[in-house]
């Protein structure tokens, strides 16, 4: 697939509690197919400290108004800069990265499960699995009740299970506490966040014989398979994953032999 490198222009930037903001883009060109998983690496502008592109999932895409939207959350003072984006100002992109994950089967029951700003690429995920005719659910866990990220875009897609780790909204404890991962027939489970939930999410389905893709979060340089700062062992050797990921099965993956 081609990739673009283009300046594209905010069109808002929305903040979602403390740590955590939707930057909405739009292109003066008919976007490009970008699909669920993929990413894409932003140059933060006017940032002279900041060197390396912010490599960033996918969070939605909106054709009818040609815009892509990237949730993002303040690490640091990259993302801090991007934080305080206007409307009408530009940002750089070079995109679609990466590969995406499988859609299901007709009639397959799908679970999207996430973390904290890892879930970014499920909403458009789910958003393509409910127009491909399948209602996706989702559960998604935080750290408290003022972290919860984008709960009523979810609920428009399908049902949304939550957990919080202090109980202060939904089950107490993480994603893996949800009984609807532990008890739901479900045919394939997506999943992307940190990689200790990612793990415990793996083993759960690895124990029910349930088909499960994770997106990984590994740090990124170039985005392009350059620099090899992103290698992942596999059982196929170590891959990037910029370019032979960000998606992988679990059961390619080298860290399952060790959850």
């Amino acid at each position: 697939m081609k990739k673009r490198v283009e300046d594209l222009t905010v069109t808002g930037n929305k903040r979602l509690g403390e740590s955590f903001f939707v930057i909405k883009v739009s292109s003066s060109e008919s976007l490009p197919e970008i699909k669920p998983g993929q990413f894409v690496q932003a140059l933060v502008p006017d940032s002279p400290s900041t060197f390396l592109r912010r490599p960033m999932s996918v969070h939605d895409v909106d054709y009818s108004l040609n815009t892509i939207s990237l949730l993002v959350q303040i690490a640091g003072q990259g993302t801090e800069h991007l934080s305080r984006l206007l409307p009408g100002e530009k940002l750089n992109l070079i995109y679609p990265l990466g590969n995406s994950f499988t859609m299901p089967g007709k009639g397959e029951k799908v679970l999207l499960t996430g973390g904290g700003c890892g879930m970014a690429p499920l909403l458009y995920l789910g958003r393509m699995i409910a127009e491909s005719g399948i209602q996706p659910h989702f559960a998604l866990g935080f750290r408290n009740r003022s972290r919860i990220l984008d709960y009523d875009e979810f609920l428009k897609l399908g049902p949304v299970h939550l957990s919080t780790e202090d109980g202060s909204e939904g089950h107490r404890g993480f994603v893996t506490d949800i009984p609807a991962l532990r008890e739901g027939d479900w045919d394939r489970v997506y999943c992307c966040g940190p990689e200790p939930m990612m793990k415990s999410v793996a083993r759960v389905c690895r124990e029910r014989n349930i088909f499960c893709e994770v997106s990984l979060e590994n740090l990124m340089a170039c985005g392009m398979g350059i620099c090899l700062c992103c290698i992942v062992p596999t059982t196929s050797g170590n891959l990037c994953s910029c370019t032979d990921g960000p998606v992988f099965n679990i059961n390619d993956l080298k860290w399952q032999t060790s959850v």
